[in-house]
């Protein structure tokens, strides 16, 4: 009589990973999409003012933010405003250079369009601005923007 033997190796099958290249692209492609990376790291607190007429800027690659504002780490470097360029502090001296290396990095056909936008604390003295604004004037800088909170002053902001 012939017996017939029972194959005993019952062991989990193999996972089927075909896909997985395709599912690891996918998903690749969809945080380089939704992810935004960071500008600036801010060192200055710029609680921007409210303002009604609001308008927003067409080309945002060709705007150079200056911010100016009390800093966080007060501790540290005192309560009067100071001037951000990028990410680090910098005096109104600092400006001349910082526009001429943000033109340099534009095509020639761009540096017209270029914006200065001043992103400053509603809390700030307007002397620190009319110093900036007076730096941007001899580096030929004229188109200035300043950054605003869309919305109503606040009856109790109104002095």
């Amino acid at each position: 009589m012939a017996r017939f033997k029972k194959d005993t190796k019952s062991g989990t099958p193999k996972i089927n990973t075909a896909s997985l290249p395709d599912i690891i692209f996918m998903l690749l492609f969809f945080f380089m999409v939704t992810t935004t990376l960071r500008e600036t790291q801010l060192f200055v607190r710029t609680q921007l003012p409210f303002a009604t007429e609001v308008q927003t800027l067409e080309r945002k690659s060709l705007v150079s933010h200056i911010y100016i504002g009390p800093p966080f780490q007060t501790r540290i470097f005192g309560t009067e405003p100071r001037i951000q360029l990028q990410d680090q502090f910098a005096t109104v001296d600092d400006i001349a250079s910082f526009i001429s290396a943000e033109r340099e990095a534009r095509a020639e056909a761009e540096r017209p369009l270029m914006t200065t936008s001043l992103k400053v604390d509603r809390e700030t003295t307007m002397g620190i601005v009319t110093d900036v604004k007076q730096e941007l004037r001899q580096v030929n800088a004229l188109r200035i923007n300043y950054s605003t909170a869309r919305g109503e002053i606040p009856r109790e902001g109104l002095r």
